[in-house]
């Protein structure tokens, strides 16, 4: 296929694992290994749109063993350069209930061990995180998720933890604390490993349940799979419905610096 075979890209979370009809497989590979699964290419309202399960066809890798570099890489290689990652996560905030849809504009990193750079010498660049998330692509998924629902948040800050375990309530009651809004276990490395490939990225993020439980609530269960997956499987078509909503409305013009961001990164000898 073409490397420019679809210029938007998905990236589908637990419980989203495939996406559109009549489309095309594509098995891409990468200096990085293979992607999570064949990427599926279709159309939809006359663009061109790559699909990638995260945690592959069959959910079989785990947060921490996923191949963010080649995902990302496997996108960018097709010709995308809009990248919009789905992710489950847990609420830390009493405001945010499940079924809620949260689109991130700041991330904290709690993970360890992932390699989260494609340059590692001899050529270095430093890329900037101050704003990790695209803000035209933000301000168009406030647009289609205001149109599909009422329960939509236009920011927030996603915790990523190293995963595959949940966090402890002592975990969960410090990142409520520091006034960190939902918690996930795969925003990074993906986010910063998108903005090295000089991509616009954008996240989704379906709150699926309260994690360890609201402090003070003995309502409110501790997060299990099984309720992830059930809240997920519930609300992905809303998802969906957004995604149906946003993809058209996304300009060929930029009006963000994402596509830039290596400009100013590199840093040599003189």
């Amino acid at each position: 296929m073409s490397p420019d075979a679809a210029a938007i890209g998905v990236i589908g979370g637990s419980g989203f694992y495939r996406w559109l009809t009549d489309v095309e497989s594509v098995s891409v590979k990468t200096p990085y290994g293979p992607p999570s699964a064949p990427l599926s290419v279709g159309t939809l309202a006359g663009r061109r749109v790559a699909f990638l399960p995260r945690h592959g066809s069959r959910h079989e890798f785990p947060p921490h063993l996923v191949n963010y570099q080649a995902n990302v890489w496997a996108m960018r290689q097709l010709g995308v350069r809009r990248l919009i990652g789905v992710a489950a996560v847990g609420s830390l905030q009493p405001g945010l209930r499940p079924g809620d849809v949260v689109i991130c504009d700041q991330f904290v990193d709690r993970t360890r061990g992932r390699i989260d750079t494609y340059f590692e010498g001899p050529e270095v660049f430093h890329v900037s995180a101050a704003d990790p998330y695209c803000p035209q692509l933000r301000g168009l998924a406030a647009q289609a998720a205001s149109s599909q629902t009422d329960r939509w948040h236009r920011s927030g800050v996603v915790v990523v933890i190293q995963g595959p375990r949940f966090s402890t309530r002592a975990e969960n009651d410090w990142f409520r604390w520091m006034g960190w809004d939902v918690v996930s276990m795969t925003q990074y490395p993906e986010v910063i490993l998108a903005r090295e490939r000089e991509m616009c990225y954008l996240n989704l993020s379906l709150v699926t349940d309260y994690d360890a439980g609201l402090q003070g609530d003995a309502e409110v269960r501790r997060v299990t799979a099984y309720e992830v997956a059930r809240v997920m499987a519930q609300n992905v078509t809303l998802v969906q419905r957004i995604l149906q909503r946003l993809v058209p409305a996304i300009p060929q013009e930029l009006s963000c610096d994402c596509q830039r961001s290596l400009a100013a990164a590199r840093l040599s000898a003189s």
